[in-house]
């Protein structure tokens, strides 16, 4: 038996209402370029529309004209996709309260994750959208994963509750010094101002 080992998400598809909708909340509310439109191959009588979400990759719509938004909220049960969140820089992540309160749009407020800032709320179609911001940057060479599974065994060794900004810093210390090579061959912590 073998695996069958994925390299990223290729795109995400959701059943949408009409399409104004679609192209109303995921352009003009989240910002989304509008990349692509044509019928759902699998079923004429649906649109399918095509939104990058910042990286390339894509988030599909399913559309139907007869469909009106319903913002009650979606399944929850296990098998159902509970929330689909998306990366936000920091800088954008302190305007998301205030772009939201302007609208009109119901959020949770900002929520201390640790390793991320969050905020939630829900979709025309009452879907639970979360637009996460990392605390951190990745060193040169590495990805977010690999600074959160070295900050997640740091968290362990020491006993702490969830991942936190020291363990976010010191699995970052750790990986530059496995990865970035330097002359010196010790590459501990010094004190420059120490006295003679």
């Amino acid at each position: 038996m073998r695996k069958i080992q994925t390299q990223g998400v290729h795109h995400i598809t959701l059943m949408g209402a009409d399409r104004q909708t679609s192209i109303d909340f995921w352009e003009g509310v989240l910002g989304m370029p509008f990349i692509f439109d044509q019928p759902n191959l699998d079923d004429p009588s649906q649109g399918h529309l095509y939104f990058d979400p910042g990286d390339g990759r894509l988030i599909t719509i399913f559309t139907n004209e007869e469909r009106k938004p319903d913002a009650t909220r979606t399944s929850t049960e296990t098998g159902a996709v509970h929330h689909i969140a998306f990366n936000v820089s920091q800088a954008s992540f302190w305007q998301v309260a205030k772009r939201l309160d302007a609208r009109g749009i119901k959020h949770s407020g900002p929520k201390d994750r640790g390793f991320m800032d969050s905020i939630y709320f829900q979709d025309p179609l009452g879907l639970l959208v979360e637009l996460a911001s990392y605390r951190f940057e990745p060193p040169e060479g590495c990805r977010h994963a690999d600074v959160m599974i070295e900050a997640h065994r740091i968290r362990v060794e020491r006993g702490d509750y969830n991942i936190d900004r020291e363990h976010l810093a010191d699995a970052i210390e750790l990986l530059v010094s496995r990865t970035q090579q330097s002359l010196s061959a010790d590459r501990g912590p010094r004190d420059p101002y120490a006295k003679g």
